[in-house]
């Protein structure tokens, strides 16, 4: 028996000298291994990880909505981990600044991305240079989203989604719309519905969502389009009216709120996304570990109850549904805003 296990290594090895491919991948073992006997960087095993606390970037100020749910996830997913999930607010740029940053972090499971539509989708077609690419990152999962709806000011007159378009029709160019600026999800959900209805609004675009509402309470600006996450507290108190949801149903949120579908005007679903992503490169098992905490996470009653309440849709989805999603929802946006001659520069 000693002889036979002796003829073999023997054999392996005499195969290895000959074998280019086998002699690469003995080779590389070794190279591994010492790698990882004297702790150079990278060469932690998936299974140990994580073994000190995670960076969640988010690409937007504190307060915000994208902050509320990282800030809501964190402690839950991190005690599933078994290590603190620190939140690095770094806005700026329609979250170009954090996303690069990000991008260009070690792929090693210890930075994590609050990715969304502007980040993974818009803004590779609304600039002419970006510091990063969307593929410079791998996704982990969906997260949720906030719906889109079409508000107005009470004093406007509009009295229902049907209404309102035959208004606006019969009078292009005469009203304007708010946003919380170039680019943002909200501009271009106008833009998909002004194309799909052949209407023409003036657009008035704002540095953020607060001015944005703020001017549409005051009645500056007639209409708008905001998330759940901003509208809500303004609709409640009567201060503005939401005529339609850009979805293809109604939301529990807004149960009295039509969607667009049941207006007529089909095609117009946009929501305000957040999706989980790391830097291209970490390792397959950590991705893994990563998406499947996430999910269940978001399972739990009391994190889901916290984040409907604020305007948010739990929408938990695997890393390939979010890959899918990402490449459909790129081949529509892009096409839209190359039609329509949208730039941010």
């Amino acid at each position: 028996m000693p002889t036979h296990q002796t003829d073999a290594a023997t054999d392996a090895t005499t195969d290895a000298a000959t074998d280019p491919v086998r002699r690469s991948l003995l080779i590389t073992g070794a190279l591994g291994a010492s790698a990882a006997a004297l702790g150079w960087p990278g060469a932690a095993r998936a299974d140990s990880w994580p073994s000190r606390p995670v960076r969640w970037v988010v690409a937007y100020p504190a307060g915000g909505g994208s902050d509320f749910l990282a800030r809501q996830l964190a402690p839950v997913l991190g005690k599933a981990l078994g290590q603190t999930l620190v939140i690095d607010n770094k806005p700026g740029a329609a979250g170009i600044i954090g996303t690069d940053n990000a991008a260009k972090s070690p792929p090693d499971g210890y930075t994590i991305l609050t990715g969304d539509n502007g980040a993974m989708v818009f803004n590779s077609a609304l600039y002419k240079k970006l510091p990063y690419a969307p593929s410079d990152f791998a996704p982990v999962g969906f997260m949720a989203r906030f719906p889109l709806l079409l508000v107005v000011n009470p004093a406007a007159g509009f009295t229902s989604a049907k209404q309102w378009l035959e208004t606006i029709k019969a009078k292009p160019g005469k009203y304007s719309y708010a946003s919380p600026g170039v680019g943002s999800p909200h501009h271009l959900a106008m833009e998909l519905l002004k194309d799909r209805t052949h209407s023409y609004i003036v657009h008035v675009p704002y540095r953020g969502t607060a001015f944005s509402t703020q001017d549409l309470i005051a009645g500056v600006v007639p209409m708008g389009i905001l998330d759940t996450a901003a509208a809500l507290p303004h609709l409640r108190a009567g201060k503005l009216k939401a005529l339609a949801v850009l979805a293809p149903r109604r939301i529990a949120a807004l149960p009295d709120v039509p969607s667009f579908d049941e207006t007529g005007i089909s095609g117009v679903e946009v929501s305000a996304w957040q999706g989980l992503f790391v830097p291209k490169g970490t390792p397959e098992a950590i991705v893994s570990r990563l998406g499947a905490e996430l999910a269940k996470a978001l399972a739990q009653p009391d994190l889901k109850a916290r984040l409907e309440d604020f305007g948010l849709e739990v929408a938990p989805g695997d890393a390939a549904s979010l890959a899918r999603f990402v490449q459909a929802e790129t081949q529509k946006w892009h096409a839209l805003i190359r039609s329509r001659g949208i730039s941010a520069e």
